[in-house]
């Protein structure tokens, strides 16, 4: 097909930048066909190996194969025209304009005459290429500010596949939705796979990696460390090739006894959302809240938290009925919530370590209205160290850490205040296997100190393998609460409680 089996080799590729080697001397080898996932911790170079390939950076060395020819890519536009594509993380639609112009954003079909945009060609090819990628449910005239997440996910698939790519790249591509969702994106992963489409994978969910890719690569510290096909693969030898590191006790959570009930929510109602949530929380305890994207479960936690305002019901803390009009009550309270979107809600990108850490804690880092320099980088050195955030300055802007060191971040911004209920939702997304387990290991630690946690995970194996009791969200109702002493629970229970 192209004088050997491979769709693209890139061998021998190192890349600098000032202190820093990203990749040494890396190679990754793609199928056509293939569904190949690229894993490794963060700061491993995938990212780096990505933007070579689509032409953000240029390589100091190497050499990029494609179809068997020798390719320089100097820019995004070259790496399209050569058929390569890249679907990111972070979505970034155009959100008030509608899905069909969205796929042909810079490419719109013209009238003959007056060289008009020709919507009415664009919207029929777009429902042909839904019509090829099984697509049904998404009209090609919805805004796209008006469709959920999962459905964003796949018009940037099927915008990628309109530029007749032979090469897809996806980077987290199930990072915000549901295991429902999951099902409907590999079905197009499968149909772009039948048409021999080569796909590079890049995930920090490990099961999804072992049911929808064909073979793995490893990255680590910047160097290639092996290929192999996912049959010849298990999840030990994995996690040891990622980590170099005993991950034995991945899900870090030790037994415990909990204490009494600090923390209570009574017919809580959200008009529209949710209705009639009840639930309480023990000291010391996680309780983990898990179902669909659409369930009500982060309209829950926000209202409790006081970003929404409660149509009815009672939040009780220590037996006394709150009175939660905004997020500073809640605060006042000694609840603090990390919020799924750690970089739009969570973290000031452009400000450094130490003013992230204490954005929440300026009155106690303060003689009005002047700032307490030493106090301000005491503070935050100390609680950076307790959770091991990994920089070289507090100075550092939050911006150049990896996920998991952002993460860490925003949980020492709340910790910083010593809450009693910490709410996570989705604490570990976009992360990789060793800061997840980093995180698991603060999570547990918090609890043995007598925090409790309610803890929102669309990995149904987090939310088994850390929480003492579950609570199933299905059409904005509790619909199951399973007691998970001893991780008694499946993830067919789950299912079965969150869909049916």
């Amino acid at each position: 097909m192209y004088g050997n089996e491979y769709l693209l080799k890139m061998e021998g590729i190192s890349k600098s930048f000032p202190g820093v080697c990203a990749l040494d001397n890396a190679q990754f080898h793609l199928k056509p066909g293939t569904v190949h996932a690229l894993v490794g911790e963060n700061g491993a170079g995938k990212s780096t190996l990505m933007k070579i390939l689509i032409g953000v950076y240029r390589p100091d060395k190497g050499k990029i194969t494609l179809k068997g020819k020798d390719i320089t890519i100097n820019n995004a536009n070259v790496a399209l025209g050569m058929g390569i594509t890249m679907i990111h993380q972070e979505l970034m639609p155009v959100l008030d304009m509608k899905v069909y112009e969205n796929i042909y954003l810079g490419r719109e079909p013209t009238g003959k005459i007056f060289h008009l945009v020709d919507d009415r060609t664009m919207i029929r090819n777009c429902k042909q290429l839904f019509g090829e990628l099984d697509i049904e449910d998404i009209p090609p005239t919805a805004k796209m500010r008006d469709l959920p997440i999962a459905w964003m996910q796949m018009v940037e698939i099927a915008k990628a596949y309109s530029y007749n790519s032979d090469l897809i790249i996806m980077d987290e591509p199930t990072s915000t939705i549901s295991e429902k969702e999951v099902e409907k994106l590999f079905r197009m992963i499968r149909k772009l796979r039948s048409r021999n489409i080569g796909i590079i994978y890049i995930s920090h969910r490990i099961d999804e990696i072992f049911e929808i890719c064909d073979e793995i690569t490893v990255f680590r510290d910047g160097k290639f460390i092996d290929t192999d096909l996912v049959k010849n693969m298990n999840r030990n030898r994995l996690y040891s090739l990622m980590v170099a590191r005993d991950l034995s006790r991945y899900f870090a959570k030790t037994e415990h006894k909990l204490g009494d009930v600090i923390f209570e929510v009574k017919n809580l109602c959200l008009e529209n959302k949710f209705h009639d949530v009840s639930f309480s929380l023990r000291r010391g305890e996680i309780l983990g809240l898990c179902g669909l994207i659409g369930a009500g479960r982060t309209e829950i936690v926000e209202t409790i938290f006081g970003i929404r305002k409660a149509t009815s019901g009672k939040i009780l803390y220590k037996g006394k009925e709150l009175q939660i009009k905004s997020v500073r009550d809640a605060m006042a309270n000694g609840i603090a919530l990390a919020t799924e979107d750690r970089k739009y809600y969570g973290l000031f990108l452009e400000l450094d370590i130490k003013q992230n850490i204490t954005i929440c804690y300026l009155d106690h880092i303060s003689k009005h209205p002047f700032l307490k320099p030493k106090k301000e980088i005491e503070l935050s050195s100390t609680i950076s160290k307790t959770l091991n955030v990994k920089t070289p300055s507090m100075t550092q802007l939050v911006r150049n850490l990896s996920g998991g060191n952002q993460q860490k971040v925003v949980l020492a911004k709340w910790l910083l205040s010593d809450p009693d209920i910490l709410i996570l939702d989705e604490p570990t997304r976009g992360i990789d296997v060793g800061a997840k387990s980093e995180i698991y290991s603060i999570m547990d630690n918090l609890t043995k100190q007598g925090k409790s946690i309610v803890m929102i995970s669309s990995e149904m194996p987090e939310v088994i393998g850390m929480s003492d009791r579950i609570l199933v969200v299905r059409k904005g109702q509790i619909s199951a609460e399973l007691d998970n002493q001893g991780q008694s629970v499946t993830q067919e229970d789950i299912i079965r409680y969150a869909a049916n």
